[in-house]
């Protein structure tokens, strides 16, 4: 009988794992994020008033951990947006920087540009220049140099030598007034020298090449700017029409290229191009290049 009493008092005590769970309870609160420490203490004040857990032993610890865990976290997010702000500050200092440099170029090519500028002389009157101890002056054919002398001078007392690519002229127990490497070489045999007047020295040199102007007289002095050469008309109707042809070809020539535009030459082989472009539309010809 003690068995069966004792069976039913078993039955007859409650089961406490049939009790419902808690239900959730809602929290709502706004995040001011100059204050987040106030959020936290909302968020504890909530935790002692529906739940036991701020009265465990350990929530201190739990809330450690949970505070750790988002720390990390937070690192992490930090870690994978550090790189790509680094790479975009790369990229437009890279972009700066290639901007910049062409600008730097440019400058550099500019100041070449005025430097090689500023040591061409203009050319005097004569398409020549006026040096401290000579002057001298040109035309395609031919150069004359004009050297004062003192006044009274003798022919003996010159001392006058004309080479093909030298010349030296100077007075007898006086160092030479020119003594160098002509700018190009001249044909000696057409060469000759006369005192005029008594206080100048002549020299007249015939060129060997007749279609390009001098830079210089000789190689080392300073030279002048040949683009702004003007050679004067009368002159080029002295000329025979082949000669004459020529020398305005190299003119235009001359003009061109100081406007940075083709040559006559490069115009020549353009209209050839279209020519034969028009006259074959089958070809493909977005490559070809005049040479």
């Amino acid at each position: 009988m003690a068995i069966i009493s004792d069976f039913q008092e078993e039955e007859a005590k409650p089961s406490t794992s049939s009790s419902p769970p808690p239900k959730p309870v809602p929290f709502n609160a706004s995040l001011d994020p100059s204050n987040p420490v106030g959020f936290l203490e909302k968020v504890f004040d909530f935790l002692a008033e529906e739940s036991d857990f701020l009265g465990k032993e350990n929530a201190d610890k739990e809330i450690s951990t949970v505070v750790r865990v988002a720390q990390e976290k937070s690192k992490k997010k930090v870690e994978k947006v550090a790189p790509k702000v680094e790479i975009k500050k790369e990229e437009t200092e890279i972009k700066k920087e290639v901007k910049s440099e062409p600008m730097e170029v440019d400058k550099k090519d500019d100041k070449k540009e005025e430097e090689t500028s500023s040591r061409l002389k203009v050319p005097n009157k004569g398409n020549g220049l006026d040096l401290e101890k000579y002057s001298w002056t040109q035309t395609l054919q031919e150069v004359t140099v004009n050297v004062p002398v003192p006044s009274g001078t003798r022919s003996r007392s010159v001392v006058c030598e004309i080479k093909k690519n030298h010349l030296k002229f100077g007075l007898k127990g006086q160092p030479p007034v020119i003594d160098g490497e002509l700018f190009q070489s001249v044909k000696p045999d057409d060469c000759y020298w006369s005192i005029e007047d008594n206080c100048s020295l002549s020299i007249l040199l015939t060129k060997h090449n007749q279609m390009e102007w001098w830079k210089s007289l000789v190689k080392g002095d300073p030279e002048i700017d040949t683009q702004k050469v003007e050679p004067e008309n009368s002159k080029l109707s002295d000329l025979d029409p082949e000669t004459r042809q020529t020398v305005e070809k190299m003119m235009f020539d001359q003009r061109q290229k100081a406007m940075g535009l083709p040559t006559s030459d490069e115009l020549q082989k353009q209209e050839i191009l279209k020519k034969f472009m028009s006259e074959h539309p089958e070809m493909d010809f977005s490559r070809a290049k005049v040479m």
